[in-house]
């Protein structure tokens, strides 16, 4: 066995010992969601109708302001590996300062989305159910956006497992108080949407108070509570530097899925539902890529800080090889049983279940392709934000995604007629345009580093 080798499967298992954790606790807060539209969809169509936009919303704000918590990752990591516990301190604490600033910027329109939903045109009763969800779940966002800096400093740090069990326990309670405020259970009154609405902010609060408590005990020397109200100017000017970025390319990826969502819905409901269901596995797949990427941006800036570049491009390699592994078995399961992963998203009476599976499965041939793509772009983005470079990326991606995948999907989908199926082959072209351009980038980024 070469010393290459023998390499490559000790990064694996440090790389795989780090993302396994990540990877649970982001398909644990995918279930947190689910488990919203799932008791919401139980009460009543019109509620879960109104959970659905209000999410959407929030959801938006929330990937922006996250670009402060994900700018943490690496400056903590490489923070760590130069052995600053000064400036562990100072990054983590701007960032929260970055991320409650943000919060009190869109605060203001959580209160006021109703008003902002008859705007676009929404249906009144729907606006007014979204506007009465938000002005309870809007308050959130704050909890919402420290909550992620604080697991983005654990993850770090290299401390995963209490991130996983954390929010695995918020799954519990967020599915007990929906049991008990949506239907009025257990005693209590039944709220319908804002009984979902406090639950919500209270499981994102707890959350938030749980991390806390464990940071406090867990990492005293870094004392990140301690007088945390006083500014470190220069430090929030390098946290908003590279984080708003990244907001930025969030913010991009979420808005081509948005755009491909509108135009799946010209094609008619069977279209739309076909692709929503499409859009759910794709998800669960692209969260193992997330988690494998959030790993390897710790694991590439601990290289960047020791300046080993060695241990930059084998990781790199390594966490690239990994994401692609996983990405094959993904499009092995998607070509091989698309029937079987559709069934369960429908009722056996459904009348149009037979249509939507027949879509269904032409898209989950696209997704197949699209796992590939998809696996190599957010990989890209997490290797370049380990070495401090996101105003480059975020130009790529935004036209990776709004001037090739967007018109793409267009063209193939309607003048070309291909319908649903050009639409994801669109998506597919614009995340092979991001995944190659941002690939390219940071390993010519590395090699200039190297000489």
């Amino acid at each position: 066995m070469t010393h290459t080798t023998t390499s490559y499967r000790r990064d694996a298992r440090s790389l795989l010992a780090l993302g396994l954790p990540l990877i649970g606790s982001h398909l644990a807060q995918m279930a947190i969601h689910l488990t919203d539209s799932v008791m919401l969809g139980w009460y009543g169509v019109e509620a879960l109708a109104a959970q659905v936009l209000a999410h959407t919303f929030f959801f938006i704000f929330f990937i922006m302001g996250s670009g402060f918590a994900f700018a943490v990752m690496p400056m903590v990591a490489t923070a760590v590996a130069e052995g600053d516990e000064r400036q562990v301190r100072r990054v983590t604490r701007m960032g929260a300062w970055a991320s409650l600033g943000f919060a009190a910027l869109v605060l203001p329109f959580m209160l006021g989305s109703e008003a902002i939903f008859l705007k676009l045109d929404q249906n009144p009763q729907t606006s007014a159910l979204a506007g009465e969800y938000l002005a309870i779940a809007g308050a959130s966002i704050i909890p919402a956006l420290m909550v992620m800096v604080l697991k983005s400093y654990l993850a770090a740090l290299e401390r995963t497992q209490v991130v996983l069990w954390l929010t695995l326990a918020g799954v519990a309670l967020n599915a007990l108080i929906n049991y008990a405020l949506i239907f009025g259970n257990l005693g209590m009154p039944e709220m319908g949407v804002r009984g979902a609405a406090i639950a919500s902010l209270g499981v994102t609060s707890a959350t938030l108070i749980a991390l806390g408590v464990y940071v406090a005990w867990a990492t005293p020397e870094h004392a990140i509570f301690v007088r945390v109200w006083r500014p470190d100017w220069e430090a929030l000017r390098e946290v908003f530097r590279l984080g708003w970025p990244i907001g930025i390319t969030n913010l991009a990826e979420t808005g081509l899925f948005a755009a491909s969502s509108v135009m799946m819905g010209w094609l008619g409901t069977v279209a739309l539902a076909a692709h929503g269901i499409a859009l759910q596995l794709v998800s669960v797949a692209f969260m193992i890529h997330l988690g494998l990427s959030n790993a390897a941006t710790v694991r590439a800036g601990q290289a960047y800080g020791r300046r080993d570049k060695g241990a930059l491009r084998s990781g790199a390699v390594v966490a690239v090889g990994l994401s692609g592994a996983f990405a094959l078995l993904t499009v092995l399961a998607f070509i091989g049983m698309p029937e079987v992963l559709m069934a369960g998203f429908l009722g056996p009476e459904d009348p149009d279940r037979a249509a939507v599976m027949a879509m269904g499965t032409g898209l989950l041939v696209a997704a197949a392709l699209f796992q590939l793509a998809d696996a190599g772009q957010v990989m890209a983005l997490g290797l370049l934000r380990a070495v401090r470079d996101t105003r480059a990326p975020m130009v790529i991606a935004a036209v990776s995604y709004w001037g090739i995948g967007i018109p793409a999907s267009y063209v193939l989908g309607f003048p070309m007629g291909l319908g649903g199926v050009g639409v994801w082959v669109g998506l597919v072209i614009g995340l092979a345009a991001a995944s190659m351009l941002l690939g390219i980038r940071f390993w010519r980024w590395t090699g200039r580093w190297l000489v």
